[in-house]
Formats: structure tokens, sequence, C-alpha cells
């Protein structure tokens, strides 16, 4: 070769690298991916809701007049790990999708977090519950970012038996989430001078619960620890009114519950429950404004639970952020780093922060479900008990095994 076709070679070369860097700077194409669960047990504090949340942080974020085009699909993973991974390679792979939203199920979640690992995507986990998302399993992919089985427990749990439930018997979900939950639970029991007295699995999508909660029963501890969730707990409710077990003087505690769960048990059933969520549609003007808005859309059929409004608080982070790196979407690690560097603000949820693990930091409210003639209108089911601080609700930094965390 020549020294003119060296220097062609060498200026062709050049030209092309500059024009890659520039396409790469101008890269303002993302696809959003809701994971959830669609059709099951989970789906309607998940489900459809979840999407159109994503859909609404989409048209909020004012992307698309600012050079943007933002995807949006959605899938169900049918609460089943070996579907939910196999889903997301294919997203990953063929519909080249930047983040994933949601993620209800910890089994599932646990598993999509590392093929997010692996193939260096997003995952803004608003769904699952495991602590271990941001413990053990942490990943510099992945942002837990409503609620998990530490704070539930940590809030739930430590106002329990300080109010006098100092025996627990636990009613658990046969998977990583209420394995997790009762973990946690049970730890905070005992640190706070109360007993763990025994505990009972059952399987997930439970239709009958009588021998789980006829041995509950027998144990005759104060406090049965529901470590489930949707139609599961819902179910344990409604078949403990049947054998009369609050009644009889012992206390249902709701580990996990949401609004969706409230509203399907009625207020004469669900009154007096104590729970912990980090967010409820009549908390302030902001969640007010944002929930009209939803319930419209779902056609006044139900008001937004924690999980679709961390969705939506998720993604306008998200969205802030590519903004302030001025494009190119595509390096998960890249992306997730530069959201912990930035402070949370969203209508929502309020200030907060993103911590090194991937946790990301707002108050805990411990609620109580308000009696019939309490309510003064649809949806209106909540009392505020208590609140812990951003800083107090979650595990403590120092505590964490995340190998991301500098000890």
């Amino acid at each position: 070769m020549n020294t003119r076709s060296i220097a062609s070679f060498l200026l062709g070369t050049a030209l092309a690298l500059a024009s890659t860097s520039g396409a790469m700077a101008q890269d303002k194409t993302i696809k959003v991916g809701v994971l959830t669960d669609n059709s099951g047990l989970y789906a309607d504090l998940g489900g459809p809701g979840s999407t159109l949340a994503a859909q609404m942080a989409i048209e909020d974020s004012g992307l698309a007049a600012k050079g943007w085009k933002v995807d949006l699909i959605s899938a169900d993973h049918q609460n089943k790990p070996d579907i939910g991974t196999a889903i997301a390679r294919q997203w990953i792979d063929v519909e080249k999708i930047d983040v994933f939203m949601d993620v209800l199920n910890s089994g599932v979640a646990l598993a999509v977090n590392n093929v997010v690992r692996e193939k260096n995507a997003i995952l803004i986990d608003t769904g699952a519950a495991t602590s271990d998302l941001t413990n053990a399993q942490c990943s510099p992919n992945t942002i837990h970012w409503v609620y998990d089985t530490y704070m539930l427990a940590n809030s739930t749990g430590q106002a329990l038996v300080k109010a006098g439930g100092d025996t627990w018997y636990f009613l658990t979900a046969d998977y990583a989430f209420g394995h997790a939950l009762e973990r946690d639970t049970a730890a905070v029991v005992v640190k706070s001078g109360g007993k763990v007295i025994g505990s009972v699995k059952h399987p997930l999508n439970t239709a009958d619960f009588s021998s789980f909660l006829l041995q509950a029963q027998a144990s005759k501890a104060k406090i049965i620890g529901m470590a489930n969730a949707g139609g599961d707990t819902t179910n344990t409710i409604k078949q403990a009114a049947e054998f009369g077990i609050v009644a009889g003087g012992q206390k249902l505690a709701g580990l996990l519950l949401f609004i969706t769960d409230v509203h399907a048990l009625g207020l004469k059933v669900a009154q007096g429950l104590n729970f912990t969520e980090t967010f409820y549609w009549d908390l302030n003007d902001g969640t007010r404004a944002f929930s009209k808005r939803f319930s419209e859309r779902m056609k006044n059929k139900a008001m937004p639970s924690m999980v679709q409004a961390g969705v939506y608080s998720g993604l306008i982070h998200y969205f802030k952020t590519l903004e302030a790196l001025g494009g190119n979407p595509h390096d998960g690690a890249k992306v997730v780093a530069k959201m912990k560097e930035m402070p949370t603000d969203d209508p929502l949820f309020g200030q907060g922060t993103i911590r090194a693990d991937g946790r990301k930091l707002h108050p805990a409210y411990l609620f109580e479900v308000k009696k019939p003639e309490e309510s003064k209108g649809p949806w209106d089911y909540y009392k505020l008990i208590g609140t812990t601080p951003a800083d107090q609700a979650f595990r403590p930094l120092s505590d964490s095994a995340c190998p991301l965390v500098k000890k």
C-alpha cells in the first residue's frame, strides 16, 4: 500500500469514527418494557395499570417535543422465573429494550436482575419486594424503587410488637418474596423483644387456606403475620374471618397490603388492618392530581397502587437522567450510575436519593384501614398512623452485603 493509499485509508477511518461518534451522541431512541403480571393474582396492583403509568410518564416527560423517540411494550411473565427470563432475553436481544419496569414477583425479579446485568440493560424494579435486590444480589444495572421486605418488616413488625403483639406465627407464600418477608420480619420481631412461635408455607395463588389458618389459630400467637400479597392476602383475610380468628383475639398483620386489596375486601372486612406503604393517592396535592388523571384513564375503576405509582416515578427520573446525559441511552450501567448521582424529585414520592446499592430512599407510612363509617367516599380507605423518615425506613447502608458498597 503506497503513502497516498494509507493517507486515504486513515482519513476514511477517521471520518467513519467521527460519524459514528456523532450518531452515538445524538442517539435519542428509547424502548421501555413493562414486565408484569397481566392476568394473575397481582394483575390489579401492577398489570395494565403499570403500563398506563409508564405511558403517562412518557407523555409527561415532554421528551417527544425534544427530539426523543420512546417506544413502550408490555408482557405477562405469569409469575414464572423461566418465562420472565425468556422474555427478558428476547426483549434485549431482539426488541432492544433499554429499561425494564415493574417486574412484580421476587422470583422473576431476581432472575431478570441477572439477565439485565449480563446484557447491560436497566431494571427499575417497582413491583418485587425482596430486599436481596439491594443486598447480596445487588447490581450496577438495577434500582429498587418503591419498597422492600426489610422496610415492611421494620415499619409494620416493629410497630405491632411495641403495641403488645409479642408472639408471632407466619403464614408465608412459598417462594423468594415470602421467604424474604418472613426472614426480615422475624428478625425485627426478635430484635424488638418478641418471639416467633412458628410458620407454615403455602403455594402461590392458593384458593384454600383452611389448613394453614387452623395451624396459625392453634399456635395461639397474638399476631398472624401474612407474608404474602395480592390475591393470596385477600383470600387469607376472608377465610380467617370465616374461622373467627380475629374475633377469637388473634390479630392479622398485613405485611404487604395494597389499596387494591383493601378495595377487594371492602372496609367491613378490612377495617383495623395495619400495614406499610410508600404511596397513597390521598397523601397530598401531588398524589391526588396524578391519581385523578390515572383513575380517569382507568375509567374510574381504580386508584393507583404504590407499584404503579413507582413505575411513573422511576421513569420520570430515568428520563431526566437521559436528558442530563444528552443521548446514547444504551449503556445501562452508565445511565444507572448517573441516576444515582442525581437527586430524585417527583409529585408522587417527593424528594429522595438513590444509594450506591441501588436502594431508592423515601419515607414509609404506617396506615390503618378506616371503619366504614369513617370513609368519606370511594377509595377513602386509609388513616395515617405514623411516618418513618427516608433515612430510617430501609436497611442501613453499613449493613448491606452489596459488593457495590465501599466499606
